[in-house]
């Protein structure tokens, strides 16, 4: 570590973990550049970001702050795994409708659903609405074929089974215009963990590998702090790399601060699947250790996330000692003002963003002064008392590790 207080960061490595998403992470880039500048004139702060040099399939950006009198340089890092995720979605409508079924039976089957209702209803409804809107969207198919073949049995009656050609058609545009719906995405997104009941598949287990190793040796570089930021399915990626580094022996003691910023997570979503060994293992490993500091940012208004869920605690396998995650709210209802409330309260997709983004009314949480400003995770956080209104009674039927 360079600073001689270990509180405070002149120099930082921030590895950001997207969620299930495909699409190309220059997104974050600019998510980051423009709500950087608008919190930097909320609050008063200098930020400014320029290229970052890549190679080897890297993505990332440099940036240089002065929040709080201190100047703060930070490199950005992406851990892209957005070509798995397209490699996933790649699948026909019938394949898709197929997968729909498979993912409905697997978590009903398992008691999974049932248990995850007992937590928040805002991400189980998420979870459903894509198995009701593909359904809906099938039926208004058929009711298309079958209003062409009475239009066609008009002319002949023979004609009346061509009316079916409308059922591809109808489909095909809704697919077309998923941007709007999210319906095959939510799809893939939880069938992809449900595919494998809880287990990582092989060729997401190689890429946390990858990752790991590029976290690790960020930790042997001259830097004051490494933070992980893991938004919505990232954050469990976060858990599992994190998990493998500490098993490993790979945290050094007198290297950065290692700090965990766990975002909008979906933790349960998985950890309540039957062969989540792995990941309900790494929670377990990750909540008593003194080498990191884990902070769970969630809120109630994020419909799609498990607000202020300790995702160690209600997936049955907190330890003795326990001193992870400190589970915060960031407060949507408060650190938004009304009319920012009003205008973003029922666009839920871009609030389980909102973390990333500006609040004009900013608590305690600010996404851009923990990324890039001059105090560790844990000196920001310290002497915060987790939310009272959290969630922490155990309540998935599967509590077994992996050895």
């Amino acid at each position: 570590m360079s600073s001689q207080d270990p509180k405070t960061v002149r120099r930082r490595r921030v590895f950001y973990i997207p969620g299930y998403d495909p699409i190309h992470p220059r997104r974050y880039r600019e998510l980051y550049r423009k709500e950087g500048a608008a919190q930097a004139a909320i609050c008063g702060y200098d930020l400014a970001l320029s290229p970052a040099p890549g190679g080897q399939g890297r993505y990332g950006w440099h940036v240089d702050a002065r929040i709080d009198g201190a100047g703060v340089a930070t490199d950005f890092e992406v851990l892209v795994w957005s070509d798995i995720v397209r490699g996933s979605m790649a699948q026909g409508l019938t394949a898709t409708y197929l997968e729909l079924l498979r993912t409905a039976w697997i978590y009903i089957r398992s008691g999974a659903l049932l248990r995850l209702m007992r937590l928040r209803k805002g991400p189980v409804i998420a979870a459903l609405y894509p198995v009701g809107f593909l359904l809906l969207q099938l039926a208004l198919a058929l009711l298309a074929a079958w209003g062409l073949g009475r239009l066609l049995a008009l002319v002949h009656p023979w004609l009346w089974p061509l009316g079916l050609v409308m059922v591809p058609l109808v489909l095909h545009w809704f697919r077309r215009h998923d941007n709007r719906f999210f319906a095959h995405y939510l799809m893939h997104d939880y069938a992809y963990s449900a595919r494998s009941r809880g287990a990582n598949p092989p060729e997401l287990e190689s890429r946390l590998a990858q990752f790991a190793n590029a976290v690790a040796a960020a930790l042997s570089q001259d830097c004051d702090e490494v933070l992980i930021v893991g938004h919505s399915s990232g954050a469990h990626l976060g858990v599992s790399i994190l998990a493998d580094l500490v098993r490993q022996g790979r945290v050094p003691a007198s290297g950065p601060a290692l700090s965990f910023l766990s975002l909008g997570q979906v933790v349960p979503m998985v950890s309540f699947l039957p062969r989540a060994q792995r990941l309900r293992a790494d929670l377990a490993c990750l909540a008593t250790r003194k080498e990191l500091t884990w902070v769970d940012v969630t809120a109630p208004g994020d419909g799609c996330a498990f607000a202020l869920c300790d995702p160690v605690a209600v997936s049955g396998v907190a330890p003795p000692g326990k001193r992870w995650p400190l589970v915060i709210s960031a407060a949507f209802t408060r650190t938004l003002s009304p009319g920012r409330w009003r205008a973003l309260r029922w666009r839920f997709f871009r609030l389980h963003f909102q973390y990333l983004c500006a609040f004009d009314r900013p608590g305690d949480y600010d996404y851009f002064r923990l990324t890039a400003g001059p105090r560790t995770l844990a000196a920001h956080f310290a002497g915060r008392a987790p939310s009272p209104s959290r969630i922490e009674a155990p309540v998935s039927k599967y509590t077994d590790i992996a050895a």
